[in-house]
């Protein structure tokens, strides 16, 4: 049997939802937040989950999860409050200690790739080593695709969730849907 590459269709500039492997996210409230150890901590309890307690992890369900981003740096994305809500209720909870709360909702948007080959075709363009012996399933980190700073946070073995600045969404969709394509393989 020989093997062809075959081309996949254009896709739209804005991500389609007939393109199986890469899906928008739900909408989702989010918000960076930078403070003490004392303030992640009455954050991750306001909102019912524990503070990622190792570098690169991430906690939560699928209602909410908190990604760290640094030291005293966490992402928080949640589906299950809106983000004015959410805000309200993290204030009153950091009431106190010497934190950055910003609401970052309108600025990013969430991408999932899901597809046998998913950290190979990530690394099209990422540096990170996506072996799941070194970024295993609930990893997550700030790093870059390409020239596009992204979130990227591993769900499961073949499934990436990708945080982007909404601005470059397109960019990020498009290099992927060329990059898919030396992925696509038809046999003949």
């Amino acid at each position: 049997m020989s093997e062809t590459l075959t081309r996949l269709p254009t896709v739209p500039s804005t991500v389609s939802p007939g393109v199986a492997w890469l899906q928008p996210v739900a909408v989702a409230a989010r918000f960076v937040l930078q403070g003490s150890p004392a303030a992640l901590a009455a954050a991750a309890a306001a909102l019912g989950i524990p503070d990622p307690d190792t570098a690169g992890r991430t906690t939560g369900d699928e209602a909410t999860t908190l990604i760290w981003l640094g030291p005293d740096e966490r992402l928080l994305l949640s589906w299950r409050d809106d983000a004015s809500t959410l805000g309200a209720r993290l204030a009153a909870a950091l009431t106190g200690h010497a934190h950055s709360l910003v609401d970052v909702t309108q600025r990013q948007v969430g991408l999932r790739l899901t597809t046998p080959f998913a950290a190979d075709l990530l690394n099209c363009g990422c540096p990170l080593d996506l072996d799941p012996a070194r970024f295993p399933v609930g990893s997550g980190t700030r790093t870059l695709f390409n020239k596009t700073d992204i979130v990227l946070w591993r769900r499961g073995t073949d499934d990436f969730h990708i945080e982007v600045w909404r601005s470059f969404a397109d960019y990020l969709q498009r290099w992927l849907t060329e990059s898919m394509q030396d992925f696509t393989v038809r046999e003949g």
